[in-house]
């Protein structure tokens, strides 16, 4: 595995200092998925069984996916704005830049003497006096399964079971392009630890509320395929949520859903949010869409990324066209051939339904 260059401290110095301390708060991201939520309660259980005090903090005080509410330790989480503790370490976990903590975990983060990052988000910044950043590693709960064998602790099946979970999904049910030997192997010791995958599965993936399910209903009905089916993309509006009684989680598995489609290379979702775009890519090859969210400042994972554009709707979706475009390599004259060709098909369609409807 390659660490990062912001790296200064590998995992035995990093437990080394966790050993050595008795008060921890330990948090991620904003938004935080399974292997963010994983990562933290595998973390949180591994101090616990040292005896330590540990509290586990939500960045924000959004719901949890629902299917993540099974993960041992989730009910004992503290939304950062209620938390008034003075720990001694501050333990980010999944996350590169203070930014992404958000201002309520940030304030915590600087009140700590100590300070540790353990991500596999390749980052040109550090927030902490002890960071372990490796992005080759599928998942960050693939280094925090290393980490509490560090510390001396018996991988228990509470700390199989979170670590498991960051890691399937984080490669996609063992499917995106960064599932490796080294993913695989964990993934045995986790089941050997007492994971149970089926019922991982089954909590995380076969947990979808009907609303969800509306949602994407409505994000296929306005599907675009674009640049000869290469890039696939939608959206959905703050109206949508409303219509079918939806909360943001329920749009985490839609972008999937057309990343599957044959041919498609890049796949994206816009969300309208109350003061932002929320954006989401896929990648089914080689391209780096990390790079693509990077020119909209956004980032995270070669095959998986975010961005967020504070800007109305249809410009989100022309500028995020753009930068697709300019990574797939489609020139000026082909995006405005396409554009017409859709422009006029849309001009058929319309004509075709109002000769219907006069007939």
């Amino acid at each position: 595995m390659a660490v990062t260059s912001q790296t200064n401290a590998d995992l035995a110095a990093i437990a080394e200092v966790l050993r050595g301390a008795e008060s921890f708060a330990v948090c991620g991201h904003v938004g935080p998925d399974g292997d963010c939520l994983g990562s933290q309660l595998a973390v949180y259980h591994a101090l616990r069984a040292l005896g330590k005090n540990v509290t586990c903090l939500l960045a924000k005080a959004d719901p949890i996916e629902t299917g993540l509410l099974f993960l041992p330790g989730v009910d004992d989480m503290v939304v950062a704005a209620d938390y008034d503790g003075k720990p001694d370490v501050f333990v980010a976990l999944d996350v590169p830049t203070v930014e992404r903590i958000g201002d309520d975990a940030a304030a915590v983060q600087a009140a700590c003497p100590v300070t540790v990052t353990i991500d596999h988000h390749a980052s040109e910044t550090t927030m902490s006096a002890y960071t372990y950043v490796d992005p080759d590693a599928a998942a960050t709960a693939m280094l925090v399964w290393e980490l509490a064998a560090l510390l001396g602790v018996e991988r228990t099946p509470e700390i199989a079971t979170c670590a498991y979970t960051g890691l399937v999904t984080d490669t996609g049910r063992f499917q995106f392009q960064n599932t490796d030997k080294a993913a695989f192997a964990s993934a045995f010791e986790m089941v050997a630890a007492g994971a149970d995958p089926a019922a991982v599965a089954r909590e995380v993936f076969q947990n979808r509320s009907v609303a969800s399910l509306e949602l994407e209903r409505i994000m296929l009905s306005r599907m675009r395929s674009s640049f000869g089916g290469a890039y696939v993309s939608s959206y959905l509006t703050r109206a949508d949520f409303d219509e079918v009684g939806a909360v943001k989680t329920d749009a985490e598995p839609l972008i999937n859903t057309i990343r599957a489609i044959t041919g498609v290379r890049v796949a994206c979702i816009l969300r309208e949010e109350p003061e932002h775009i929320r954006g989401s890519f896929r990648a089914k090859d080689d391209t780096d869409v990390a790079a693509i969210a990077n020119t909209m400042g956004g980032g995270g994972h070669k095959a998986a990324a975010g961005f967020t554009l504070r800007e109305p709707l249809d410009q989100a979706i022309k500028r995020v066209d753009a930068a697709v475009a300019a990574a797939l390599g489609v020139d000026d004259d082909e995006r405005c051939a396409e554009a017409c060709g859709q422009t006029e098909a849309a001009r058929v369609a319309d004509a075709s339904n109002t000769e219907a409807v006069r007939l």
